[in-house]
């Protein structure tokens, strides 16, 4: 078997095919896009350093793709630079787990999904701290930090790796020890594109119990909504660290058949124990939310991600080795980190802004537990102790460029509107939810306006790193790590 190579027309539904297979954010698909001069899936790993040489000597552009979730599409599109190919890793998925050493090597194409049936199929008590998406491409997603439903108990996907091998810009294979512990610490949480092509990852796998126990519960305005959300804010980072609750939030029908509209909380929680357990820390931190035994289900692991991540009820694991993402939208996504409770009035106020859009979605992830604990220095991901929760931000419609400005002006308007209550110097986002409203490279801006959010203090080790590792800057995007600064 070859590695597959799709040239650019169009019109050749393979080409096409295999540039939309999974990119998420319709909006770069539009035929206004740049779109790749060439797509190359490497089935083996001296393609990729063959593919990294080639188009070193040629002078292409590339752009490197393992689960193409790119909110802003900076893995299959390219705005800066129109001649570019895509080294796609969705053929290198090999997945190896070692129950023994509680370890397992994962390659960049394989999805999260994936990773977590591999490591269930050899035991119900192992599991790894990861997304929630389990279409996410385990290359890109390591590589932005990785927060999941166990953060708050063992940390980061990116705190939980202990080797990794990549192709960096000279062509070479490098693992741990041969790429350095600078370069070692930079892709643990520094974002994709910016110092090599991850192969694949050293992951250290995590203890599970064999009953773990998921719920959702909703509340609307009508139902002392906005007052039990104010208390989730409160409670949310200081509960047991066993426990996750992410708040799900969105306009919905004040009535079955209703056209009004009101706003609904969806609490969504995964404990690591059984419901007897829960209950006795729920009604002992947050009793306000009025968890019952009926809304508790009490399932495997494995289950509980399947739970968590949409499926239905009745879908077996192996739905998970599917690896391709349903959720395909035009979008626009920010994030935000919240210090302090957002008062009642600012609640309020945020949803009259969500009523006067059509499709609005806003989770919140709790933080919290094992995530204050880490120094912000560990790893270029810095959003650590004295986060209490993350939000991300997204408007979804159907209808393409018809309504895209609409959209687009309605979610930074609402970013603005947020600015007094979330976290300031810098205002940071998260980095896999790539967001270029927060500036681009070149265009005559300074790195650190969006550096400096994404990474905080870190943003300054990374550009050392970068200027030592790829001087030449071979791996750039719209948002990669520069190789110095103004």
């Amino acid at each position: 078997m070859d590695s597959s190579f799709f040239t650019h027309d169009l019109n050749a539904s393979s080409f096409k095919q295999a540039l939309e297979t999974s990119a998420q954010n319709l909006r770069y698909l539009m035929p206004s896009k740049p779109k790749p001069e060439f797509i190359f899936e490497p089935l083996y790993e001296t393609h990729v350093q063959a593919a990294v040489v080639c188009a070193k000597k040629l002078r292409l552009h590339l752009r490197l793709r393992s689960g193409g979730h790119d909110y802003e599409g900076l893995s299959y599109v390219s705005e800066m630079e129109t001649e570019f190919v895509i080294v796609d890793l969705s053929k290198l998925r090999q997945i190896s787990v070692d129950v023994e050493s509680n370890t397992a090597w994962v390659h960049a194409g394989a999805s999260i999904g994936e990773v977590y049936y591999r490591i269930q199929e050899k035991s119900k008590v192992h599991g790894f701290p990861a997304g929630l998406c389990t279409s996410l491409g385990i290359g890109g997603h390591i590589i932005g930090g990785a927060y999941g439903s166990m953060m708050r108990k063992f940390g980061l996907g990116a705190d939980n790796v202990l080797d990794a091998r990549i192709v960096d810009a000279k062509g070479k294979i490098l693992n741990r020890a041969a790429m350095g512990e600078d370069v070692f610490w930079a892709i643990r949480g520094g974002g994709g594109g910016s110092f090599g092509v991850i192969l694949a990852w050293k992951i250290k796998l995590v203890p599970v119990p064999e009953i773990v126990t998921v719920f959702t519960v909703t509340k609307t305005l009508e139902q002392d909504g906005t007052r039990i959300l104010y208390k989730w804010q409160q409670v949310a980072d200081k509960l047991d660290e066993d426990l996750f609750i992410r708040a799900i939030i969105q306009p919905a029908s004040k009535t079955p058949k209703s056209k009004d509209r009101t706003i609904s909380v969806s609490y969504q929680g995964q404990f690591l124990g059984d419901a007897n357990r829960l209950l006795q820390v729920m009604k002992r931190s947050f009793p306000q939310l009025g968890l019952m035994k009926k809304d508790c289900l009490e399932t495997s692991w494995i289950k509980s991600v399947m739970y968590i991540a949409g499926f239905p009820s009745t879908a077996p694991p192996e739905a998970l080795l599917a690896g391709k993402s349903l959720f395909k939208n035009y979008f626009k996504a920010k994030s935000d980190y919240v210090e302090e409770p957002i008062p009642i009035a600012g609640l309020e106020g945020l949803w009259k802004k969500l009523l006067e859009e059509d499709s609005p979605l806003t989770i919140w992830n709790p933080y919290g537990g094992m995530m204050a604990k880490i120094p912000e220095t560990e790893t270029p991901f810095p959003h650590r102790s004295g986060t209490l929760f993350k939000i991300q931000w997204l408007t979804l419609w159907q209808d393409g460029k018809a309504s895209e400005t609409k959209h687009m002006k309605w979610m930074r308007d609402m970013y603005s509107y947020m600015e007094k209550y979330v976290s300031k110097s810098p205002r940071s986002a998260y980095v896999n939810y790539r967001d270029l409203d927060l500036g681009m490279n070149g265009k005559g801006s300074d790195a650190r306006e969006w550096g400096n959010k994404y990474f905080k203090g870190n943003f300054e080790r990374l550009v050392k790193i970068k200027a030592k590792s790829d001087p030449t800057n071979f791996f750039r995007h719209e948002q990669s790590i520069p190789t110095k600064l103004k």
